[in-house]
């Protein structure tokens, strides 16, 4: 009599999220099925004086439906590649200047040389660096350009031994913690006003209270993770893959002496995002000047380090293919959009939060335009774009609700702000994260406390708005 072969037991393997590009698929049919559910509609719309396109209130009509076609679909991915190729190649152009910096070791230097200057007080390190980009989150200065900023704060993250998602959020959630409140942001918070009929500016004090009061929770939160890590690295949510984009060991035996050669390359560094920020107010410059100082800085940092032509490309290659990934799912975020854009829902979907909010109270009424907008900006994330969308709409509805316009500017600053850092059709997060080569969905399971603890406080402070009648001051 044969034995018989022993048959080796299955193994199930251990399942996993799905990839950031299968969930945004997945989110395309369901946008591309809702063209055929929801009632195409359209508003009117004017231009301001500044040449913004607003909607015009009551004027929402219902128009013959026009669904999204099954070949529609696919090709929203290929017009979502091309509506967003100036972020898409952005992140490439960054990508590839920050390989060719990091090979004259000069970053890698600074950083540690502050590193050993604040020894065992990384915590103080990381409140400066944090605190200082929400100020110019908070002044609308550091929005877009955050995204130049985030190599600096995974390298920072790195020589501290935490781990990529701590460089991300030092600049990213630092700069959005003062973005989302917006004390002086004319993109969103002026605008919004103007909108309104509110002074501009109006209600600075309060608005410093909410902004000092997420400041604090988000450093809080920020030092937590960051600590936690430092303990023990393995409970990084990223695990054993800390930094995705680099070797664990990459700055091990490095020297904390900074050479000549070294201070140029930083010096080249600071001088061209220095122009870029001048450029950005005073020459109106957007992110394709972005793109083009960071060519700039890549070519004069290879002459100052006396790189080869050839060496200089090979650089500048390799760290654009690290980011590849991230770069185009800019443009596959972007393609919901572009279906919901050509079935002629989104002004539906506007008028549907309209009708919901009426029968509200003041208070009740308050928070549920915050909790809307919110929910809004998952799909249209452009600040000064959702202001022009909804602000027409939410004016006259807070009026109706005996709710003050200055709670209901706060209610869109913050909605617009706070959903900002989990969305992934943000085309700045899906950069950032790129540049840090951390996957959407490891962000999101770091983000969304953050984001509750944010719309604890949000809710919070917009109740005692409306019952202090929150008016222009």
């Amino acid at each position: 009599m044969t034995a018989q072969p022993i048959k080796p037991k299955k193994t199930k393997k251990p399942r996993s999220l799905p990839d950031a590009y299968v969930i945004l698929f997945g989110i395309l049919l369901i946008a591309a099925l809702m063209t055929y559910i929801i009632p195409a509609g359209s508003f009117d719309r004017e231009t301001t004086e500044d040449g913004v396109s607003v909607i015009v209130p009551d004027s929402y009509q219902a128009i013959e439906q026009d669904p999204v076609s099954p070949i529609g679909v696919f090709r929203a991915i290929q017009e979502g590649m091309i509506g967003g190729a100036g972020l898409i190649f952005l992140v490439l152009i960054i990508g590839g200047t920050f390989a060719v910096i990091e090979s004259t070791g000069a970053i890698n230097t600074v950083i540690l040389k502050t590193i050993d200057k604040t020894r065992n007080k990384e915590w103080l390190l990381i409140i400066m660096v944090a605190g200082l980009f929400s100020v110019f989150g908070g002044l609308g200065i550091i929005v877009n350009a955050v995204i130049a900023f985030i190599p600096i704060g995974v390298i920072l993250a790195r020589a501290m031994k935490m781990d990529a998602i701590v460089g991300v959020s030092i600049i990213y959630l630092g700069a959005y913690s003062g973005f989302a409140v917006g004390f002086l942001d004319p993109s969103t918070t002026g605008f919004a006003q103007t909108i309104a009929g509110l002074p501009l500016f109006s209600g600075l004090r309060y608005r410093l209270l909410i902004y000092v009061t997420v400041l604090a929770a988000t450093l809080t939160y920020i030092l937590w993770y960051a600590n936690r890590v430092k303990k023990d690295p393995q409970k990084s949510i990223l695990k054993e893959n800390r930094f995705p984009r680099y070797e664990e060991d990459s700055m091990e035996g490095v020297s904390s002496e900074l050479t000549g050669t070294h201070k140029l390359v930083l010096l080249a560094l600071v001088l061209g995002i220095s122009t870029y920020v001048y450029g950005v107010f005073q020459l109106e410059w957007a992110i394709n000047e972005m793109a083009g100082v960071f060519i700039v800085i890549a070519i004069v940092t290879s002459i100052i380090a006396k790189l080869g032509a050839n060496e200089m490309v090979a650089e500048f290659m390799n760290g654009c293919k690290s980011v590849i990934y991230g770069a185009l799912i800019i443009g596959m975020a972007r393609s919901i959009v572009v279906v919901m854009e050509n079935g002629m829902i989104l002004d539906t979907i506007v008028q549907g939060m309209a009708t919901v909010l009426t029968p509200f109270s003041s208070v009740t009424g308050a928070v549920a335009m915050f909790v809307g907008n919110g929910l809004f900006n998952l799909i249209v994330t452009s600040g000064s774009g959702q202001a022009a969308i909804v602000m027409p709409i939410m004016t006259p509805l807070a009026d109706l609700m005996d709710v003050p316009r200055q709670v209901a500017v706060q209610a869109y600053s913050l909605g617009d702000g706070f959903t900002n850092i989990i969305t992934p059709l943000s085309g700045v997060l899906m950069a950032n994260l790129a540049i840090a080569g951390v996957p959407w969905s490891k962000w999101i399971k770091f983000a969304i406390p953050l984001m509750l603890i944010w719309y604890v406080i949000g809710t919070i402070y917009i109740v005692i708005g409306v019952l202090i009648d929150w008016g222009p001051m």
